[in-house]
């Protein structure tokens, strides 16, 4: 019998010994002892202030409560989420209820082989994710017309935004500043491109879309269908923008593509949309996948991500992410764009959807929605109701006598209409869109709603009228001719046993944290809990449109005030923006917040940003996006920033300073002495300190941004607060800012968030960004507490100068900060090996694969090395393993830098090896068993690359980002 107090069992049966695998106080407490001593500290408070400067180490000052039981959290949450009203959603505007087939929800959207998986940079064991890509971008492409695709973007409102950008850098003779936007475009994307273009000092112009080509732009929008249901065809006014020299972007929807004729048919030069209607809950506004398409003469200049087809050492078929000079972490400032987040686990819910069902499934939902369109729009008129769209394909706009009364029986029933008034829209119109969800019955119901009851009308009677005369709601030479997703892939899986088994097939291929730790720098793979993940598909929080009114969505307020509590305890800061859907967004979002505070001031030539040459890719990117001059500083030999250097350009361009772009603890993974005085320095010539959230995992609980000195940091959600990384996206991004900024972050033109930002543009297409994810770290707080939450940070502190002292011995550690200590990440430097045999990080990262590894961050910020991260969320036996393996991958570099491995025909340079390749003819110098099996612990957990290196040179010179031939699939 113990002895223990009930007090003492509590605190030993709690989630914090689950996520940090070495907690002290429970599971594992020798663990800890172990890693304490190993590195020579005392405890994890002594060494915690043994490696944070003192003036900024905080003792613990958390006030976000006790660590909660995951039961406890997670009933805590449901009594949150069950005070919202999932009404009926008819609103329409971009957002509708859709069916996700429960095969893809369970085995893709709540599998963690799939949504802990990291950006496929490391393509040889991201095959099956590269694949469910392109198949997104195929699909995109046949839908639309176009002959490109990307691999998603963030939302509709953001790929609008960027369709406007690159419309401007893709015309050469055309040197007007404005844009034309369609009047039926969303509101919520004209008021996100209103945002984007302010920013670069453009003009927007509303209006018919007839009327774009009659004015001097650069481009235009087109929405179709309209906001209001209408169906145009675009055509002639395409024609006319082309004659001078302007581009023509349409967005659209895929569901009514599956009706309509094609954007590129009409001439569009860019195609775009949310992917959401393709079985992705509405979630309150997110995360959703944009889709983004142009014509192959735009390829260099499309943003995002694109997916291409290349072959591997062997001269097998084999995908990448092709023409990666676009990214804006290469291209820095001369960046098209400063998206590093796509939508990759939305997008290939999306894509799964269309193959699951495929192009004739598809034509039955498509047809089905419109016909009850049709059948609610003959009702209504036979009652005298005044439709304002003539054609349409799910979406009705009309005007009724006694709207207030419609509105009652609306909500009584609760149905959600679309209030044109309300929305800001400024008519006295109400609007329908329909839904694969919606019934027959539905449509009898809206009936009752719309004209109240004893209206007689019967709706198969009316289906049999619309049959017998046709369907003349969209015009003949709008319907669709051309034939889609004719590729085997979408015309082979429909039965679930085929589609479970397909996707299994690719989940096979791809290496995830189910597997084995990713131990990449900055970008903090931590433990996704299965708690935390449950409440996303709570239909709660899955199924609320975004522009649901605000009493039928108290539950979710409830969730983002208290995770805005939250953060602001956790940063220091004011107010929180909880809007940008990614790190990048929340970058932009808190650099135009700083350009607007200057603007109020009176010093709007406040224009120069300061980054330091060790910042991530998209500090300089997002700068140039806020029409930035971007100033680069120095850093020193110990990888700091140069502060006599900083100093003199400080005081050179004082007047014209604008911010500081900092991240801390350093991109060199240390913890810089004297970053007050950086930021006092700032102060000092009437600039702002924007601090780089992506360290944050090295500040919870033990210092803060706002007490280091910033005025406003992002949070990367999908790296301190646990939401996954999905394969490449979903992210959140949401920014903290000081109580003298908050009146500049986003809001939002059609549901305003009421508080100082009231009033001011959106950066994202939703109020909240991609709300159903906010969860997660809500979740993830709760569950830890503050406590937790410090001593998350000090694991991960611990972990990380185990690892590094463990390495030290075979590599050299490149940085080190107070005491010879690094922080959360150390940085391997790998170019000594180079110089000396040839191997480069490219090889060593393709050698851990065959241990079964994917490689740390590679080549950054320093060239030739890796940037180690082990979190706090992973065992002492983990990182073992792979500090074994890197030492064992030194092993067989000495042996080449000794003879006894070839210098070219060796298992570094011909990784990863395949298990084709190492079950063929085998004549190389070295055994099988070393190439597949370097390590005893392999065994029966072998995990196999599925291709051979790749060739990243042959896939971009010959470019192909569709679909090949389905021969090109078998094994």
């Amino acid at each position: 019998m113990t002895t223990r107090s009930l007090k003492e069992l509590e605190q030993r049966d709690n989630f914090i010994s689950r996520h940090i695998a070495s907690d002290g106080a429970g599971y594992n407490a020798n663990e800890e002892a172990a890693l304490l001593a190993a590195v020579n500290a005392e405890s994890l408070e002594a060494l915690t202030s043994e490696i944070v400067p003192q003036d900024i180490l905080r003792p613990a000052f958390l006030s976000t409560g006790e660590p909660t039981p995951e039961l406890a959290a997670l009933n805590r949450l449901k009594a949150i989420a069950s005070q919202n009203k999932v009404f009926k959603s008819y609103i329409g505007l971009g957002y509708h209820d859709t069916i996700m087939p429960p095969v893809v929800l369970r085995n893709v959207l709540e599998n963690p082989g799939w949504y802990t998986a990291y950006t496929p940079y490391q393509p040889e064991i991201a095959q099956g994710r590269l694949e469910a890509l392109l198949n997104f971008q195929q699909m995109v492409i046949d839908f639309t017309g176009m002959e490109l695709a990307n691999a998603s973007l963030l939302d509709e409102g953001t790929a609008a935004a960027e369709a406007m950008a690159m419309a401007k850098r893709t015309v050469r003779k055309n040197k007007s500043n404005t844009f034309y936007l369609d009047e039926n475009c969303l509101p919520q994307t004209i008021d996100v491109v209103r945002t984007r273009a302010e920013a670069f000092g453009w003009d927007v112009l509303v209006g018919p879309a007839e009327q774009a080509a009659d004015h001097d732009v650069f481009g235009a929008l087109f929405q179709y269908p309209g906001k209001d249901g209408d169906v145009k065809d675009f055509t002639d006014v395409i024609a006319a923008l082309h004659e001078k020299d302007a581009l023509a972007a349409v967005a659209t929807d895929l569901m009514a593509l599956v009706m309509l004729k094609a954007p590129g048919e009409m001439g569009a030069d860019i195609v775009l949309g949310n992917a959401q209607h393709f079985g992705v809950p509405m979630g309150f506004g997110g995360p959703h996948a944009a889709f983004f398409a142009t014509r192959d003469a735009y390829k260099r200049s499309i943003p995002g991500r694109i997916i291409g087809v290349s072959i591997d050492a062997q001269g097998n078929q084999a995908l990448r992410m092709a023409l990666q000079t676009r990214e804006q972490h290469i291209r820095r400032e001369k960046a098209n764009s400063n998206i590093c987040t796509a939508q990759v686990l939305l997008a290939n819910l999306s894509s799964f959807y269309a193959i699951y069902h495929g192009p004739q499934g598809l034509k039955t939902i498509a047809g089905r929605i419109h016909r009850l369109t049709d059948i609610l729009a003959k009702g209504l008129q036979s009652k005298g109701i005044t439709l304002s769209n003539n054609q349409w394909f799910d979406t009705l706009t009309f005007t009724v006598a006694d709207k207030a009364a419609v509105k009652a029986r609306a909500l009584a029933a609760e149905i959600n209409l679309r209030d044109d008034e309300s929305l800001g829209m400024g008519t006295d119109t109400l609007g329908v869109t329909l839904s694969e969800k919606t019934s027959a019955a539905d449509v009898a119901e809206l009936f009752d709603v719309i004209l109240g009851e004893g209206h007689g009308l019967d709706v198969y009677a009316l289906d049999a009228d619309i049959i017998s005369c046709g369907s003349t709601s969209i015009a003949a030479d709008l319907l669709r001719s051309s034939a889609f997703l004719t590729h085997p892939t979408f015309n082979k899986y429909h039965t679930e046993h085929e589609m479970l088994r397909y996707m299994k097939r690719l989940e096979s291929k791809d290496l995830a944290m189910n597997h084995s730790m990713i131990t990449l720098g900055s970008c903090t793979m931590k433990l996704n809990a299965t708690t935390e993940m449950i409440p996303v598909t709570w239909p709660e929080f899955s199924n609320i449109h975004p522009f649901a009114p605000k009493d039928q969505t108290p539950g979710y307020e409830q969730l983002v005030s208290e995770l805005d509590g939250y953060l602001r305890d956790i940063t220091g800061f004011d107010a929180i923006c909880m809007q940008p859907n990614s790190g990048a967004q929340g970058e932009y979002a808190g650099l135009l917040a700083i350009k607007k505070y200057h603007e109020s001031r009176g010093e709007g030539h406040r224009n120069v940003c300061l980054i330091p040459r060790s910042a991530h890719g998209t500090n300089p990117a997002s700068a140039q996006m806020a029409s930035m001059r971007v100033v680069v500083t120095e850093c020193d030999e110990q990888g700091n920033v140069d502060f006599a250097d900083l100093k003199q350009k400080a005081e050179e361009l004082s007047d014209q300073l604008s911010c500081l772009m900092l991240t801390y603890p350093s991109t060199h993974g240390v913890y810089e002495k004297g970053v007050k005085e950086i930021c006092d320095l700032i102060h000092q010539h009437g600039g702002q300190v924007y601090m780089d959230g992506a360290n944050l995992n090295a500040q919870v609980g033990v210092t803060q941004p706002a007490f280091i000195g910033a005025d406003v940091s992002h949070m990367n959600l999908h790296k301190t607060f646990s939401i996954p990384h999905g394969g490449g996206g979903p992210g959140m991004g949401p920014i903290g800012v000081a109580a003298h900024l908050a009146p500049f972050v986003a809001n939002h033109a059609v549901r305003p968030i009421d508080d100082a930002s009231k009033g001011n543009g959106a950066v994202s297409a939703a109020p909240y960004g991609s709300a159903s994810i906010l969860t997660i770290s809500w979740m993830y707080i709760t569950l830890m507490g503050g406590s937790g939450l410090r001593k998350a940070t000090q694991n991960a502190l611990l972990k990380a100068n185990y690892l590094a002292k463990r390495l030290s011995a075979h590599y050299p550690i490149l940085y080190s900060g107070l005491n010879g200590r690094v922080a959360h990440e150390c940085i391997v430097d790998l170019r000594p090996i180079k110089a000396e045999t040839g191997i480069t990080e490219v090889d060593i990262a393709k050698r851990l694969m065959d241990y079964g590894f994917h490689a740390p961050t590679m080549s950054f910020p320093v060239a030739g090395t890796f940037m180690i991260e082990p979190t706090e969320s992973e065992s002492k036996a983990e990182i073992d393993r792979f500090a074994d393996a890197m030492i064992a991958i030194k092993g067989e570099i000495d042996a080449v830098k000794r003879g006894e491995l070839d210098a070219e025909n060796n298992p570094l340079k011909n990784a990863p090896h395949t298990a084709m390749v190492v079950t063929g003819d085998w004549e190389r110098p070295y055994s099988r068993e070393l190439a597949a099996f370097p390590t005893n612990n392999l065994g029966a957990h072998k995990f196999w690359p599925t291709v051979g290196r790749i060739d990243d040179v042959y896939g971009d010179r010959n470019l192909i980002c569709s679909c090949p031939a389905i021969e090109n699939y078998e094994d």
